[in-house]
């Protein structure tokens, strides 16, 4: 019985996946050429592709920088108010918002930087929230 369960696992998690996973390997490996992936292990290969999935929302306030506000200013404090409020879809997609994608670069959250700026409208009833996603920054109008 063993040898028949050993020789099934085999089969299951082996040799049923054995083509399709050569296809994706020759795939990945067309369009990611680099010999150092061998260097992670699967868990940091996935992380440096995708990002983090796990946030710490306080952390990325604290990592904010802001010009023409301050972060005593009352919209800021009403913006991270509604924004800790959020369930954690709506805060994702914030993120996708400002950053381009749901998910903190491999280098770690700690290190992920946004700004919040005031874009200086006359009138900021007549305006939206902005971004900028390649330089990760939030116009907030007042």
């Amino acid at each position: 019985r063993k040898e028949f369960v050993d020789l099934y696992m085999n089969y299951v998690f082996n040799e049923s996946i054995r083509k399709p996973f050569e296809d994706f390997m020759q795939g990945f490996l067309r369009g990611c050429p680099a010999i150092k992936w061998k260097m992670f292990l699967p868990v940091e290969l996935q992380i440096v592709l995708q990002g983090h999935t796990k946030f710490d929302w306080h952390l990325l306030e604290e990592n904010v920088t802001y010009e023409r506000y301050k972060r005593v200013d009352r919209t800021i404090r009403n913006f991270w108010t509604v924004f800790h409020k959020l369930p954690e879809e709506k805060k994702k997609m914030f993120l996708a918002f400002v950053s381009g994608s749901d998910r903190i670069p491999g280098y770690g959250l700690e290190h992920f930087k946004f700004s919040i700026v005031d874009p200086g409208a006359p009138n900021p009833d007549e305006h939206y929230p902005f971004a900028n996603t390649c330089s990760h920054i939030l116009f907030l109008p007042r």
